[in-house]
């Protein structure tokens, strides 16, 4: 019977032992410990592609060109054998041709890796918009990318474009380049980027904005700012607006261009057109003669012009030799009178003050 007990109470303390530990959630109640899986792996590492990933070549053949201007035909022709031998590195042909002033990209049958020709064709079109190679081979690298920003139809007015696009131009490129870990190049209508994910975002809302009147120096200041607050740990899950300078829209006063009214006594039917020779010709009555009639008659109509301008002209100089005409005088003349009329009032009036003043003296 006491061995019967000390086995009963053996399944009482596993039991209790049980209860203590913790219930086992639904969602990872089938999974299993993988030993190849832990915390020190970087899930989002990005491992290089190798020909030993890819054994079997591509099965079809792809190619990308593209159109240079002309003023590059000369680097292009310098530098297009370092630009086949990075090609080569990949297993891809590269083709310049003059004549017809393209780049071709194409893919062979060792090329292994599918997603190379894309990055060539980017390489092309950079060295088409004026990068130099040292920076366009880089972005056959894993991890750098390129973008080509449009800027020609963000602003209307061709003056406000040239100045919008001076403030990227200078130290502010530099400073750009530098917090953005990117490659900056204004060509044109065009702003070549070369770099990582992020910093390409970073430089295409810098650009767009720029062309939207928000100067660069303002996008520089903030982005210094995040690099600073990234480094420190404790700030990684918080919100940073209150470290952020916030810029304040100003309304300016500008110089209010003067609108030049309408004429309301212009008529609103449109002007009449042009008449043509043949309607000259018409009305004139010299489109039904020949050809040797019309310069008879131009040739009389000359001579008729000529005798009118050489008598006008006998007379201007008859005239010159023509005595003066006495208008003058009788002005004069008429103004001599009119000062004698003045004088005999004047001692008219003199005359019968003396008088008065006589007809007083005697009643005194």
């Amino acid at each position: 019977m006491s061995e019967n007990k000390e086995t009963t109470n053996e399944p009482t303390k596993t039991e209790g032992i049980e209860t203590e530990e913790a219930p086992k959630s639904k969602k990872n109640k089938y999974r299993r410990d993988k030993p190849w899986d832990h915390d020190g792996i970087d899930h989002w590492k990005v491992e290089k592609f190798t020909p030993d990933d890819n054994k079997h070549s591509l099965l079809e053949e792809s190619s990308f060109a593209t159109l240079f201007p002309q003023y590059r035909e000369q680097y292009l022709k310098g530098i297009w054998p370092d630009v086949k031998q990075a090609m080569k590195e990949h297993e891809i042909s590269a083709d310049l041709n003059l004549v017809e002033g393209s780049m071709t990209v194409k893919t062979t049958k060792k090329t292994w890796d599918p997603f190379i020709i894309i990055k060539a064709r980017d390489m092309i079109k950079l060295l088409a918009r004026s990068v130099p190679f040292s920076q366009a081979k880089k972005i056959l690298d894993d991890g750098i990318f390129s973008e080509v920003i449009k800027i020609g139809g963000l602003v209307r007015s061709k003056e406000k474009f040239a100045k919008r696009r001076q403030r990227l131009v200078g130290r502010t490129l530099k400073a750009l380049e530098l917090l953005t870990q990117c490659y900056i190049l204004v060509q044109g209508q065009t702003v070549s980027v070369i770099g990582g994910i992020k910093g390409i975002k970073q430089v295409r809302r810098v650009v767009e904005d720029c062309f939207k009147n928000i100067h660069p120096v303002y996008h520089v200041k903030e982005l210094m700012i995040r690099r600073e607050l990234e480094k420190d740990e404790t700030l990684k899950e918080e919100m940073w607006d209150r470290f952020l300078p916030q810029f304040k829209k100003r309304n300016v006063q500008r110089k209010k261009k003067s609108i030049k009214k309408k004429n309301k006594t212009a008529s609103v039917f449109p002007a009449l057109p042009t008449p043509r020779k043949e309607d000259a010709l018409l009305e004139s009555g010299d489109y039904f003669l020949n050809e040797i009639e019309r310069l008879e008659k131009k040739k009389k109509e000359r001579v008729i012009k000529q005798i009118k301008k050489s008598a006008e002209k006998k007379r201007q100089r008859a005239a010159e030799f023509e005595a003066p005409t006495l208008v003058k005088k009788q002005k004069v003349e008429e103004t001599q009178e009119s000062t004698a009329d003045l004088v005999a009032r004047l001692k008219q009036k003199g005359e019968k003050k003396k008088k008065k003043k006589l007809s007083s003296d005697a009643l005194l």
